[in-house]
């Protein structure tokens, strides 16, 4: 088909500027988005635990007394203030549920039969996707909001990749990507952080902190 010389040259330059105007909104949301660096090693030396840094080398997050499979996880911020709390939650012996408080809940410790019951409300449940033969096997695990009743509840959030290898994404309910894990690259060759040093990139809008909440998760479900 011919197409005329001139709706041709027009036809270029609008797609050319339709590049240059996505390349400009990535630029955009990469400015906008905040990157830290998440070592897998507590501050403290006699425990376990995480260490997350800003671009500037501030402490940000922490956690410490990280031992084993716990069924509580707490986030702090560099001070060592409680963020987030997380309990861990089993379901007919094979769906691990993990809550997630804000700040400190109480008193509150797994015990030798059952976890006693929060004074608070949850603000999520986080759900590891063990439906592999029928389900999306990308799919690490479902954020889901509405805990307080069960019958209400509905996917907010979903993780996909490879926590394994250190790649994944939180994705909204419009499968917007909010948040990322990515391999840590260096800036000197023949230099890798391996998988205890990653990047988290948090896009504009979304908590940082909850999503710092959700690799301490991952770390549970997979490692």
């Amino acid at each position: 088909m011919r197409v005329f010389p001139r709706f041709r040259s027009l036809s270029r330059a609008v797609h050319q500027e339709q590049e240059q105007e996505h390349e400009e909104e990535k630029n955009n949301a990469e400015k906008l988005s905040t990157s830290l660096t998440v070592w897998r090693k507590s501050l403290v030396m006699s425990c376990k635990g995480f260490t997350v840094i800003d671009c500037y080398g501030n402490l940000v997050y922490r956690v410490d007394n990280y031992i084993g499979r716990p069924n509580e996880v707490t986030l702090m911020d560099a001070s060592g203030r409680s963020i987030l709390t997380m309990f861990r939650r089993r379901r007919l012996g094979l769906l691990d549920e993990w809550f997630v408080y804000e700040g400190e809940v109480g008193n509150i410790r797994r015990r030798r039969s059952n976890l006693s019951k929060p004074s608070k409300s949850p603000i999520c449940c986080v759900r590891k996707n063990v439906n592999i033969l029928h389900g999306n096997s990308n799919v690490l695990a479902y954020v889901f909001s509405g805990v307080s009743h069960s019958d209400k509840r509905h996917v907010a959030f979903t993780v996909e990749g490879s926590y394994a290898h250190r790649t994944c994404k939180v994705l909204d309910e419009c499968r917007r990507v909010v948040a990322e894990i990515k391999r840590k690259e260096a800036n000197t060759k023949n230099v890798s952080f391996g998988i205890e040093i990653f990047q988290l990139v948090v896009h504009s809008g979304f908590d940082p902190a909850f999503a710092m909440a959700l690799v301490l998760l991952l770390d549970q479900m997979f490692s």
